[in-house]
């Protein structure tokens, strides 16, 4: 299959084998983490190397998630794909519902207070379990509590900026 040019994002990763008729044992990162295997075809990444292949089925089993790939038959035929990262195009995603975000879509905005005062940028995310948390990084780390409407006051992903309710000082 032809490279995409498409945006891609990681997923996951193969990190072991089940069973012995080719069944992989997958790390995910998504929400919930059985999310995984609903997207399908699967970009596999091992070493610098780029392929694609299809996910017939998956589910979860005990604490980690497990798929089945299409030719994959085998433990032997598995082992190869053991470490690969797992990634989907961007537009695999369905649309975040009005007023969600992916945090994917956060990371690289420009973050300035109501001032106007540029604060840096979002290098990633932390969950709290109370609340999202930005790592904005400028002059020096700020961490922002991800609350729309108390401190996150507009998220504009078209212009790539947030504008906060946020102290220069803090």
């Amino acid at each position: 299959m032809a490279e995409e040019t498409t945006r891609r994002v990681t997923l996951g990763r193969i990190n072991g084998h089940f069973g012995v008729k080719g069944w992989v044992k997958v790390y995910s990162d998504t929400q919930p983490k059985e999310q995984i295997v609903k997207y399908s075809p699967w970009w596999l990444k091992r070493g610098k190397e780029w392929s694609t292949i299809k996910v017939l089925e998956g589910k979860v089993h005990g604490k980690t998630v497990i798929a089945r790939l299409e030719g994959i038959d085998s433990r032997e035929l598995a082992e190869p794909l053991m470490g690969a990262e797992i990634a989907i195009n961007r537009d695999q995603m369905q649309p975040a519902a009005e007023g969600e975000y992916y945090w994917l879509d956060l990371i690289g905005l420009r973050v300035e207070n109501l001032a106007g005062i540029e604060l840096g940028e979002v290098r990633s995310l932390m969950e709290t379990g109370a609340n999202d948390v930005l790592v904005v990084r400028g002059e020096r780390e700020r961490l922002i509590p991800f609350v729309q409407g108390q401190f996150i006051k507009e998220v504009d992903l078209e212009n790539g900026k947030i504008r906060v309710d946020w102290d220069p000082e803090f």
